[in-house]
């Protein structure tokens, strides 16, 4: 098998020397009142990234575990909730909802589509006992996202709850926890923020406070707690269990680099990435997974693919000769994932991975419309003149500043 050179698959994604340094920082005792600090202060960093003055909570599990941990604290018994599906995390979140008792409807397209604020608006217009809304901002198995800018406000302003699944939409789209009125918000560090897999990043509004201790359901003296870190770190200063030292001094390295380099120049990192992606891959002869491309996602650029080839093969075969990781559908579908996620959004990586998954199909024997070959020349050229233009607009802009 060839040697792993390039980590383009949808997360964990590559991290950076910064982040490896951070990462290998000696391990202290976790009531050392200077590792106490650095808890405090990662936790500040996450709030700007979150863009939130609510409490932020750092569980240590990856992100699934955030997400399943927040949702049993917020739903009781016979509530009303609407969620919103379009790939399988959306999905899934339907099945909890019913696990911990909620009453629920959902609005649910095509895990190549998306649901957008007009479809969330009628049915709140119709359905005025809605409590809380559910949704995932960016499906990651599909590659489409959410409009949460426009959903997260309706929601407030009708005093409807919002729990958003965002792991891989911070820093790859825009996120304005406060100024959207969202009460729960999950992400993780191993998408668009550039760090390793192991921890949930959660913001709580007061408002979903409110909901959580009024449910006697809500889990205590538990791994999925959310109230155990509100009352014993936020309270007493005292931890629930023994948080991992390293992942946090690694979280504060990721976080460090996002926010030296601006939350807005991140986010455009990733769309620059998805639209030097998407010419290539059009260039190329390939068809997107998104029906329309304006669902289409900054962190990854999913690619159609015919019948007769298999998703997970396509993954394997460019990984075992060509050295490049990629991810298949998921379940989502027969789809092949172009990550450009962290540090590899942007620059050389998506042309590396616009080529190398060429050949791969090549390989393969795929064949476009009318028994054509994809033209994977055509698809690095188009790919290369995007971004080309990105890089003299990012020089124009560093002049003016000068």
């Amino acid at each position: 098998m060839q040697k792993l050179e390039f980590t383009l698959s949808a997360g964990p994604v590559e991290v950076t020397a910064a982040t490896l340094a951070g990462l290998a920082k000696p391990i202290q005792y976790h009531y050392d009142d200077d590792f106490k600090a650095t808890f405090r202060r990662v936790q500040e960093k996450t709030a700007e990234i979150l863009q939130t003055r609510n409490d932020v909570l750092i569980l240590q599990g990856e992100a699934i575990l955030g997400l399943e941990g927040a949702l049993k604290s917020l739903v009781t018994p016979g509530m009303k909730v609407l969620n919103l599906v379009q790939g399988i995390f959306g999905k899934g979140t339907g099945y909890w909802l019913r696990d911990f008792g909620a009453e629920v409807h959902e609005l649910e397209v095509g895990y190549d589509d998306a649901v957008t604020p007009e479809m969330v608006e009628e049915f709140l217009d119709a359905h005025p006992s809605i409590e809380m809304v559910c949704l995932v901002a960016s499906e990651t198995p599909s590659g489409t996202v959410t409009d949460v800018s426009r959903i997260g406000p309706m929601c407030r302003d009708r005093g409807i709850l919002t729990y958003v699944d965002t792991v891989s939409g911070v820093l790859g789209m825009e996120h304005r926890t406060d100024d959207w009125g969202l009460d729960l918000c999950v992400t993780g560090p191993q998408k668009c923020l550039g760090g390793a897999p192991g921890l949930s990043l959660i913001s709580v509004s007061q408002r979903a406070w409110d909901k959580i201790y009024s449910n006697p359901a809500a889990p205590r003296d538990s791994y999925l707690s959310l109230l155990d870190w509100k009352e014993k770190w936020l309270g007493d200063g005292r931890f629930p269990y023994t948080p991992s030292v390293s992942d946090i001094n690694g979280l504060e390295a990721a976080l460090d680099q996002a926010l030296a380099e601006g939350i807005d120049q991140v986010i455009q990192r990733h769309v620059d990435a998805r639209e030097l992606t998407k010419a290539g891959a059009r260039a190329m002869g390939l068809e997107f997974w998104a029906r329309r491309e304006e669902s289409m996602s900054a962190c990854v650029t999913s690619i159609r693919l015919p019948d007769d080839i298999d998703n997970a093969e396509v993954r394997d075969l460019a990984r075992s000769k060509y050295g490049v990781m990629f991810s298949h559908g998921q379940g989502a579908g027969n789809l092949i994932r172009l990550s450009h996620m962290g540090s590899t959004a942007g620059g050389f990586h998506s042309i590396v991975g616009l080529t190398a998954l060429g050949r791969t199909l090549l390989d393969l024997g795929m064949k476009l419309d009318l028994g054509m070959k994809l033209d994977v020349g055509a698809g690095v050229d188009a790919a290369l003149e995007v971004l080309s233009e990105q890089r003299g607009r990012q020089r124009s802009a560093a002049d003016a500043l000068v």
